[in-house]
């Protein structure tokens, strides 16, 4: 896993101490930050990675050259009481932008640049913004989240990435005091506006809570995947995406405490 350097000038970095959760709830024993949680939170670098990484996703497409135009109309010319665009000899107009099956005026291109990209620096300095932001209350909150914990983020032992069956890890989580979090992206799920509805994804569903492993394998994938809004994804594959859906930082998110000391290695922030 590739570990990234920043520099933070002219700001203290405080180790704040959380309590790592057992998977019954219980406190056991208190951890310290890794100091990526208290680089400040800067909205436009995570605005802007956000839109990098959601654009680099978008397929582009364009259209056949000839589309619309494989007629073989000509204009009547004048003196036939009708509009001089290209016409059968039916009377049927073709080929202009205004007939219908006729061209487009302005089609989609497949040069047309849709990814928006982003220097390297600037990006890992928005995913290192953007997980310090779960772990201010305010942050988590204003996104609409629900829980009952008193300090963020939510540590959890490892042993929740052994946890293989739905039922148990929805127990797991009203232990851990966010299971109405789940609950509200349940009954908020909606159709889908629009012609989306008819190509395979007709239903939205909100974000709920984020669980960060340790482990490409683990089977917490196979558990909570099935419960709405839940994304499960390891520590070297976090990327802006999930922490700041839409742009929007202050995802609630699960850390097990292998996957914080991962994140704690991969980013490493140097005070001058």
């Amino acid at each position: 896993m590739e570990a990234y350097k920043i520099i933070l000038p002219n700001t203290k970095v405080k180790n704040k101490e959380v309590p790592v959760l057992s998977l019954r709830g219980e406190v056991i024993k208190n951890i310290g930050l890794p100091p990526i949680f208290s680089y400040p939170v800067r909205l436009d670098l995570i605005r802007r990675a956000f839109h990098s990484a959601h654009t680099a996703r978008i397929q582009p497409k364009g259209r056949d050259p000839l589309a619309g135009k494989r007629r073989t109309g000509e204009s009547w010319g004048i003196n036939h009481s009708v509009a001089r665009v290209p016409r059968l000899d039916n009377g049927r107009a073709v080929f202009a932008p205004m007939t219908r099956g006729g061209r487009l005026a302005h089609p989609p291109r497949v040069e047309k640049v849709i990814h928006e990209e982003i220097n390297k620096k600037e990006r890992v300095r928005a995913i290192v913004s953007a997980i310090a932001a779960t772990s201010l209350p305010e942050f988590v909150r204003k996104r609409g989240h629900i829980f009952s914990s008193e300090t963020l983020p939510l540590i959890v032992v490892d042993e929740i990435e052994e946890v293989d069956k739905t039922a148990y890890a929805k127990r797991i989580l009203n232990n851990l005091g966010v299971l109405e979090d789940v609950i509200r992206a349940s009954e908020r799920r909606r159709v889908r506006a629009g012609k989306g509805k008819m190509r395979g994804r007709r239903y939205v569903t909100p974000k709920s809570i984020l669980l960060v492993v340790s482990k490409k394998n683990s089977l917490a994938f196979k558990s909570f995947r099935n419960l709405p809004g839940v994304d499960v994804v390891p520590a070297e594959m976090l990327s802006i995406l999930h922490l700041a859906p839409g742009g929007v930082p202050g995802r609630l998110t699960l850390y097990t405490e292998s996957a914080l000391n991962a994140l704690g290695s991969k980013y490493e922030v140097i005070q001058l």
